[in-house]
């Protein structure tokens, strides 16, 4: 195994709240504007910031539509995104040791 170089680590990723958002999303594929927010403790302002830069990446997709008349913000973790999580949690794992 090669050594470990902490610039390995996807920087999109690796922010906390981004973290937290691909950690989420990984679980469920899709989540709303508001279910994010809630989940990751954050803002509107902040967390829009930082899905900016996921989507930037294509690590989500953001979905916009109505329901029952009251606009819903869907964002989906697409094929590209889950492929980044993966190798994300593979190079932690070697971070920490171990292989996965």
């Amino acid at each position: 195994m090669s050594a470990f170089k902490s610039n390995d680590l996807d920087a999109i990723i690796h922010g906390k709240l981004r973290l937290g958002v691909m950690a989420y999303l990984a679980s469920v594929n899709s989540a709303s504007f508001v279910t994010l927010r809630e989940k990751t403790l954050s803002t509107d302002g902040n967390l829009s910031t930082h899905l900016k830069k996921l989507e930037d990446a294509n690590y989500i997709k953001t979905e916009k539509r109505f329901e029952k008349c009251k606009p819903l913000t869907i964002i989906i973790l697409t094929k590209t995104g889950r492929k980044a999580w993966i190798t994300y949690l593979n190079k932690m794992q070697a971070l920490l040791g171990g292989e996965m």
